[in-house]
């Protein structure tokens, strides 16, 4: 018995030490989620206005931009799969990673090949293990991104957008992002969504009501898309991995915390285990006594 009762306390003592890791995690987590979540909320309102102006330009105009007419045949297509660098988030990384297979499914079905550019380690180390093809990665910043990130990501995209899909294996006819939508503190949602060619206007306001107002450009209606478009992907791009951060954060304090619980029903259950083990080694040391003490005096019964 003293041999389990060694094995079980030194259990609990590796638990307990695990234990100590898992809550000291989720708090960091759970304070760099309100940071996150301000970012959010601060990038937000930005990136669906300048989707709404570059939206504006390209309808109310008859300009044909490159990065909003929409290929008859398209025959490629760049697929941005934003992940995190770290695990013990659960199914985080997991979940985005299986939308963007899903993505390259449907697009597949269409005839269109799929080029992956991916943030993050999780997404690249999926990718390299399966021998598939990666057009661009980048990774260390999943969870504390910064506008250069993304504006480094937009020009790899945006140039391959521009090049000739016919004639350049790099060219892309449509520009995809997945990601994961940070809806609250425990919902995440992954999100797979076009970019180019821009396709609606991300408003909930009612439709106007009345005459369609008339817009002026200066320069040209292609001088104000050239300007605006590649600071749309850039806004779109930096707004979804501020998403993908707050995704992160929330999902690994959640799973910390899983973890943390777990760990505290795992000692309790050894706890259990070693005072039974404990008392049926003080048991049996009694009855090893009684029984002695009952021999010795048997034996001097007889000796007398």
């Amino acid at each position: 018995m003293g041999a389990q009762l060694r094995i079980y306390r030194r259990r609990m003592r590796s638990v307990k030490a695990t234990k100590k890791i898992t809550k000291a995690m989720e708090l960091i987590s759970a304070s760099r989620i309100v940071k996150a979540q301000t970012r959010v909320q601060a990038s937000t309102p930005y990136a669906n206005e300048l989707t709404r102006a570059v939206s504006a330009v390209a309808s109310y105009s008859s300009t044909k931009h490159p990065l909003t007419t929409e290929s008859e045949k398209p025959i490629r297509a760049a697929v941005l799969i934003i992940s995190a660098d770290r695990g013990m988030a659960g199914a985080y990384s997991s979940s985005v990673i299986k939308e963007g297979d899903q993505l390259v499914s449907l697009l597949r079905n269409r005839g269109i090949e799929a080029n992956a550019y991916l943030v993050g380690r999780k997404a690249i180390n999926y990718y390299r293990f399966r021998n598939r093809a990666i057009s661009g990665q980048w990774s260390g910043f999943s969870d504390n991104p910064t506008y250069e990130h993304a504006k480094e990501i937009a020009d790899s995209l945006i140039s391959a957008f521009i090049a000739d899909a016919q004639t350049d294996k790099n060219g892309v006819d449509e520009l995809h992002i997945v990601y994961t939508e940070f809806r609250s503190m425990v919902t995440q949602e992954p999100m797979a969504k076009r970019m180019l060619p821009l396709e609606v206007v991300e408003s909930s306001a009612p439709p106007p009501s009345g005459a369609l107002p008339l817009y002026e450009f200066e320069p040209s209606a292609a001088s104000v898309l050239d300007a605006l478009l590649p600071r749309y992907v850039e806004a779109r791009i930096y707004n979804a991995m501020l998403q993908a951060a707050a995704s992160e954060h929330a999902a690994r304090r959640r799973a910390m915390k899983s973890a943390t619980d777990n760990a505290d029903e795992l000692i309790k259950s050894l706890t259990r285990l070693a005072n039974a083990a404990r008392q049926a080694e003080i048991t049996q040391e009694i009855s090893e006594i009684v029984g002695g003490a009952d021999a010795l005096a048997s034996a001097n019964a007889g000796s007398e």
